[in-house]
């Protein structure tokens, strides 16, 4: 059986403030297999890697993204409400991101945060990034905004997408057949089922579960055989996952 992926959910955000640079870094040397981040669009046009809409929760500004140019939002500090070590840090962009993990061989999940807002042409802006850097073999996006993932396929049907979604869905592989991903990406407890793992499975779906922090959730969905595990610890998932 293929062994699950490892994937940094913002990064190694259990340890290290979310979707900074310095969150990537550590993913990458705790030994994920992949990082999973989240994508809005600054006033000027400038794709951004920021989980909300506000930049309240994790930097020391307020307000909405959507209302500030990038040079404004590079005037926040990202990294100080976390913990003071990190006081420097600041709201990377899209392309500092995609530059550093070009050459990583990693998954790349990128989350389109427009579910709120509808960021105009964002599919087609960030499906524009991933093939300018080159990393459209190891792309897939995701959203919770369904109509999204259809935008992204009618604007390039060879990039994967998956779909979020936190309920127990009935058929879910029938559901995804309407329309048109590649993958789901459940809320981890959506899926501790074997049969609704196996259904979704055989009809070559791939699973991709997010945010599984717990050793015994790690361990029920690494013997169910889910594709990918999105978590804050990455550390503690590789070495679960070096002893299955």
């Amino acid at each position: 059986m293929k062994r699950s992926l490892n994937i940094a959910h913002r990064g190694f955000s259990g340890e290290y403030p979310e979707n900074t640079m310095v969150a990537f870094r550590k993913a990458i040397e705790a030994g994920c297999d992949g990082i999973e981040t989240d994508l809005h669009m600054t006033k000027d046009g400038v794709i951004v890697i920021c989980h909300d809409e506000t930049i309240d929760r994790t930097t020391n500004g307020t307000g909405f993204i959507c209302d500030y140019t990038y040079s404004e939002l590079c005037e926040f500090d990202a990294g100080i409400k976390f913990n003071r070590q990190f006081e420097g840090e600041r709201i990377p962009n899209i392309d500092e991101f995609l530059d550093y993990v070009m050459d990583k061989n990693l998954l790349i999940n990128l989350e389109l945060k427009n579910d709120m807002i509808p960021y105009s042409e964002l599919e087609k802006k960030v499906i524009d990034k991933v093939y300018e850097f080159g990393v459209e073999k190891n792309v897939i996006i995701s959203s919770f905004n369904h109509y999204s993932m259809i935008r992204v396929k009618e604007y390039d049907k060879n990039i994967k997408t998956g779909l979020l979604y936190t309920a127990v869905l009935y058929k879910a592989h029938e559901y995804i057949k309407t329309v048109g991903a590649d993958a789901m990406h459940p809320f981890f407890s959506s899926v501790m089922n074997k049969k609704i793992v196996t259904d979704i499975k055989k009809n070559g779906i791939i699973i991709n579960a997010y945010t599984v922090n717990e050793k015994k959730y790690m361990e029920r969905l690494i013997e169910l055989g889910i594709d990918g595990i999105i978590t804050n610890y990455p550390d503690k998932l590789k070495k679960i996952l070096e002893n299955s």
